[in-house]
């Protein structure tokens, strides 16, 4: 079964009941603007660290004031991608630049970035128990991909 794409209120219904179950929630978050292989491992790592990964997906307009000329897909398709991944249990988008509030609300036991963020620089480091910065796959970004299709497009 893949996740599912859920407003906040929902999406708290659903991780208290996990949570009374015992099972262990993981969050993280991120722009995913061209789902590639450093997404999947990164998303893979981190549903190893509990039972239940939920992901924050920044909104097309967080996305645009956090990297200007994004993002190339809009919210709906990358959520509907990340919810579609099988190691994926929920997804939800957000609006600001940080998924502060998100974390707060949804109070997981486990947060995961990738490992171009350090420990103490990521975002809810102080709120939630068990933080980890996950190992970075150099060479694999949408940053990347978007320069490649563009040196090769003749533009």
């Amino acid at each position: 079964m893949t996740g599912q794409v859920l407003a906040l209120s929902e999406l708290k219904n659903r991780l208290e009941r996990e949570k009374r179950a015992g099972r262990k929630v993981v969050f993280t978050n991120g722009c995913f603007d061209i789902l590639h292989k450093g997404h999947v491992e990164y998303l893979v790592e981190a549903k190893g660290f509990g039972d239940i990964l939920v992901v924050g997906i920044n909104s097309d307009i967080s996305v645009g004031r956090l990297k200007p000329g994004r993002p190339i897909i809009n919210e709906s398709d990358r959520a509907f991608m990340v919810a579609s991944l099988f190691m994926v249990d929920y997804t939800t988008i957000f609006n600001e630049d940080t998924p502060y509030e998100l974390i707060k609300a949804l109070a997981p036991h486990v947060l995961v970035k990738g490992g171009d963020w350090k420990k103490d620089e990521i975002v809810g480091n102080d709120i939630v128990p068990e933080v980890y910065s996950l190992s970075y796959i150099p060479g694999i970004s949408t940053t990347d991909i978007i320069n490649k299709i563009v040196k090769n497009s003749g533009f």
